[in-house]
Order: structure tokens, then C-alpha cells, then sequence
């Protein structure tokens, strides 16, 4: 059989089910670690709960991936997962879903496994967001579960340390209450709030205007252009006024 009889023929197996999003929509990617757990906790030594080399990995694959080809204009990052905004205007690949998923995942396991020194894979989904609240919603629904983590985090490793087994740390934490939480951590030294922000609401990477003095070579002058670089957030603010910073980042895109 000729080539391109085989190609027309098989080609559509590949194809028939893609799925295209609909002009106009928010485009947010999710990412996840594959097996972190054991990765950052078995594999290799890092600190538990939280561990500044982990952050960094993380926060650099994120700029990473706002830099890879796509229009994004938000990277969101909090313990093994990345969510990413990308500009409505974004037509890579005819907007094809298996296009983004695939390249991204790819992305991000590359150059999370380049930092690390040996294999670390994500796998990845898109949500479709038809207002832009319901994009401001979503990363405030990651923030605040990146505060929930957090806290159950600290509970469970301060209860490992002590000497507790899994099934005791997990079965001492779950259902208590925050307060309760908050409680067993100060009883031991640890003041929840005073932990440094990004552990508690996560790691913001977004475009910046910034403005660059350079020579004009024909008048012979010194001149401000304004450029774009990716900025590091590990200070983002909480609830409402997070909720506020979000929605202020996606007028100078649209």
C-alpha cells in the first residue's frame, strides 16, 4: 500500500477525537508532579514540609514555561503544581487541547528533570473558563488550597518528627479543625502566621513594564525605552485583595 493511502487512512485514528477550544475562552493549564511525594521525600533528601530547593525548582519551571512558545500571561505555582493563564488570543496549534497538554507536560518535565538532576514528570489538563471571574476564581481556588495544604503540612511533619507513624500523623490532623491546627503548632514553637508567605499562598510569575536607558546612535542621546521581563512574586497577597491582583493582571493583555 502507497504511502499516502496508509496516511489518509490511519491519520484519522489520530485525529477524529481532537478537541479544539472555542475562540475567546480563558485557557488555564494545570500541571502536576508525577509521584512528588516520593520523589521529594524518599528519592531525594529534601526538607519536610517545605524546602527552599523544591520552591526554586518549581518557580523556575514556571518561568520556564511562560517562556516556551505559548502567550501566557499568569504562572502560579504552590507545592507540585503549576497552573498557567494563557492570553484568550492564543491560537498555537489551532487551539487543539492535546496540543497544549502534551507540549506543556513535556516542557515542564524537562526542565524540572535538567534543575533536579534526574527524572521528575508532570502530567497536565486545561480548564476552559468562559468570564473573566471565573479566572480570578480559579486562582484564588488554588491559593486557598495551598493554605489548606499548608497548614496540614506542617501539622502532619511536626507529628513525624515527634516520632508519630504515618497512620497516627494522618489520622492526628484530618478533620481537626484550623484553630486546632493553628493550636498544635504554637504548642510546639511554631507560629503558623509568621511562616514566610510563599509556603501558605504560593509563588506568583507574571509580565512586567520596566523601563531601560540605552544610546541613540543617531542623535547621539540617552533614551527610555520600556521592555517586558517575567517578575517573581513570593509575597502575594491573601483572599480578596489576591483576588483583586489577579483580575489587575489581565486588562494590559486583553
Amino acid at each position: 500500500m502507497k504511502f499516502d493511502d496508509l496516511d489518509t487512512r490511519l491519520r484519522v485514528f489520530e485525529t477524529a477525537h481532537d478537541h479544539c477550544a472555542l475562540p475567546g475562552l480563558y485557557l488555564v493549564a494545570r500541571l502536576d508532579g508525577r509521584g512528588f511525594t516520593r520523589l521529594t521525600k524518599e528519592v531525594h533528601p529534601f526538607e519536610a514540609p517545605f524546602d527552599v530547593r523544591m520552591r526554586d525548582y518549581m518557580v523556575e519551571t514556571t518561568r520556564h514555561l511562560l517562556e516556551c512558545g505559548f502567550r501566557m500571561v499568569y504562572g502560579y505555582t504552590q507545592s507540585d503544581e503549576i497552573s498557567l493563564l494563557l492570553h484568550p488570543e492564543e491560537d498555537s496549534f489551532g487551539r487543539k487541547l492535546r496540543k497544549y497538554t502534551s507540549v506543556l507536560a513535556g516542557e515542564a518535565s524537562a526542565k524540572f528533570s535538567l534543575l533536579l538532576g534526574s527524572l521528575g514528570v508532570f502530567d497536565c489538563r486545561i480548564s476552559q473558563l468562559p468570564r473573566p471571574q471565573d479566572v480570578v476564581d480559579y486562582f484564588r481556588w488554588r491559593q486557598e488550597d495551598a493554605g489548606r495544604n499548608s497548614l496540614n503540612a506542617h501539622c502532619y511533619w511536626l507529628l513525624r518528627k515527634q516520632g508519630q507513624t504515618v497512620a497516627q500523623a494522618t489520622a492526628q490532623v484530618k478533620g481537626q479543625r484550623t484553630a486546632t491546627k493553628h493550636d498544635l503548632l504554637f504548642a510546639n514553637g511554631i507560629n503558623y502566621n509568621n511562616l514566610p508567605a510563599w509556603q501558605k499562598r504560593g509563588v506568583g510569575v507574571y509580565w512586567e513594564e520596566y523601563s531601560k536607558s540605552g544610546l541613540n546612535p543617531v542623535r547621539q542621546e540617552i533614551v527610555e525605552t520600556s521592555r517586558r521581563r517575567l517578575a517573581t512574586n513570593l509575597e502575594l497577597p491573601l483572599g480578596e485583595p489576591y483576588s483583586e491582583f489577579v483580575q489587575s493582571l489581565l486588562p494590559a493583555f486583553l
